[in-house]
């Protein structure tokens, strides 16, 4: 059950509006409002990267920027940063109360709470979408048509100074198609103009082959909608490909809350979009028409290359809440969308092909690492469980498969494991080419990739190992002390109640 506090505020989701979601996280201290920003000095940017750097990935707080300077003109905002960074926001947003001790517990919740959502066969829930009438929409707020459509004087912003342009970085974008089915994607969606937009499906994603099969059947456009500041569900799901092709993500979303998602018709296609977003763009895409796009900042850290043909939207009405949310998705620095969602659908995938798997995690800020958790039985059984991730989840490069004793969130533990219970010989699998990451920036040919399994669980003797391993310390201190950690939990105040001040001269 959702919690309210006096003011009626809800402090736990699953929320229906974006904007309830940050008034939630504002309210639990996850949230820093600044008053305004400079993007003409990339300070926004810089920002992003200062709170990776003292905060991590996965507990960096959101910020929201209530005015920035965007090509020498100040824009009232507000424009939302890292809104679904950290783990505690995570739990939120998937109605948890978060931990007061440890964001990692809040991330265990939640991956345990998606796990009992899915049915017996490892798939999702799905509860379809309910038309509302537009006067109910909050997105159709205000309707602008025609010269009245101008998207440069909105508050998106250009996050690199190497990038091509200003761009738009966390819409969903919707699309339809008679034999292909419906795609709610996320798609980077470059400013061209004030009626024109880049837009950037990768070769192989539903969304270019939903624009393809058109092509290919002698259409002329396609009919697209950008909403933007959906719930953090719906964006989640959007950007994580739980969604087998041709699945509508808005039945799952309505699935995972538990009630369905709220639609209305758009203003000039018979596209249906979430009726509680900040902003819908509507657009035609024409199919014989492709210029260049790029180059961006990607989620590898690195600038993607400039694409030098590419599809456009020719923007046809925009509509809106008044004063709308965006949010600017910092795609280097920060936690793009809840990543509970896609590791909680990777492990009841793979579970069914390897019964072993007790965990799967792909840390924030490494994109190609993946980490596996099994409980070890059989010589052979670490590759053999790694196989089929490695076939099956692309972002999956560099596979370390540790013990279940092994904290697979915590990258020290992981890394102790690789030190010491790894060995380079016999204990590593090296495949030599299978599907990647297209905007992987290390590949020869784009989709294509060689991949690495590092066995760091214990060794046995058949596979190599010694007769038998010393036992951890930490283990050893658990078990014969049960209480040490609770004793000094409760003292942790008292410890650092006597501190001087840190000298900042």
């Amino acid at each position: 059950m959702n919690e309210h506090s006096g003011t009626n505020i809800q402090l736990l989701g699953p929320f229906d509006s974006f904007r309830d979601y940050l008034q939630a996280l504002e309210h639990a201290g996850l949230l820093v409002r600044i008053k305004e920003m400079d993007q003409d000095r990339y300070e926004a940017t810089g920002f992003a990267y200062r709170l990776q750097d003292r905060y991590g990935n996965e507990r960096a707080p959101a910020f929201l920027i209530e005015r920035v300077k965007v090509d020498g003109k100040w824009i009232d905002g507000p424009v939302i940063g890292n809104p679904f960074g950290s783990w505690a926001s995570e739990a939120i947003g998937f109605g948890l109360q978060p931990s007061e001790m440890s964001q990692e517990a809040d991330y265990l919740a939640v991956l345990e709470h998606l796990k009992t959502k899915a049915k017996d066969d490892g798939q999702w829930p799905k509860v379809p979408p309910v038309e509302v009438e537009r006067q109910s929409a909050p997105c159709k707020e205000v309707v602008l048509k025609g010269d009245e459509i101008d998207i440069t004087t909105f508050q998106f912003l250009k996050g690199n100074p190497s990038e091509g342009g200003r761009y738009i970085n966390s819409a969903n974008v919707v699309m339809n198609d008679p034999e292909l089915g419906k795609n709610v994607g996320t798609y980077r969606c470059q400013i061209k103009g004030p009626r024109k937009l880049g837009l950037n499906p990768e070769p192989g994603q539903h969304g270019w082959r939903i624009l393809m099969a058109k092509k290919r059947r002698g259409d002329k456009i396609a009919q697209v909608a950008l909403a933007l500041g959906t719930d953090p569900i719906m964006f989640s799901l959007s950007g994580c490909k739980a969604a087998a092709p041709g699945e509508d993500e808005l039945e799952l979303v309505g699935g995972v809350k538990g009630r369905p998602v709220d639609v209305v018709l758009c203003e000039t296609s018979d596209l249906m979009v979430p009726a509680q977003a900040e902003m819908i763009i509507e657009g035609e895409v024409p199919l014989d028409v492709q210029e260049p796009e790029g180059p961006y900042a990607e989620m590898w850290g690195y600038l993607g290359l400039e694409k030098p043909r590419n599809f456009i939207v020719n923007v046809t009405c925009v509509t809106h809440r008044h004063r709308p949310w965006v949010t600017n998705n910092f795609m280097t620095p920060m936690r793009g969308f809840y990543t509970g969602i896609m590791e909680a659908n990777a492990f009841l995938r793979f579970k069914k092909m390897a019964p072993s798997l007790t965990g799967i995690h792909s840390p924030a800020g490494m994109p190609g690492v993946t980490i596996l958790s099994i409980e070890k039985r059989f010589p052979g059984e670490a590759i053999n469980t790694a196989l089929p991730i490695a076939s099956r989840f692309n972002i999956a490069k560099a596979i370390i498969v540790v013990d279940n004793d092994v904290n697979i969130l915590d990258l020290r533990a992981v890394m102790h494991a690789v030190g010491s219970r790894w060995q380079p010989h016999p204990a590593s699998l090296k495949i030599e080419q299978m599907q990647g990451m297209v905007v992987d920036p290390s590949t020869q040919q784009n989709g294509l990739t060689s991949k690495m399994v590092i066995d760091a669980t214990r060794q046995l003797p058949a596979e190599g190992g010694p007769d038998s391993y010393p036992p951890v310390s930490r283990q050893l201190l658990s078990q014969l002390q049960p209480d040490v950690f609770d004793y000094v939990d409760s003292r942790w105040a008292e410890y650092w109640r006597d501190r001087r001040p840190r000298n900042v001269h």
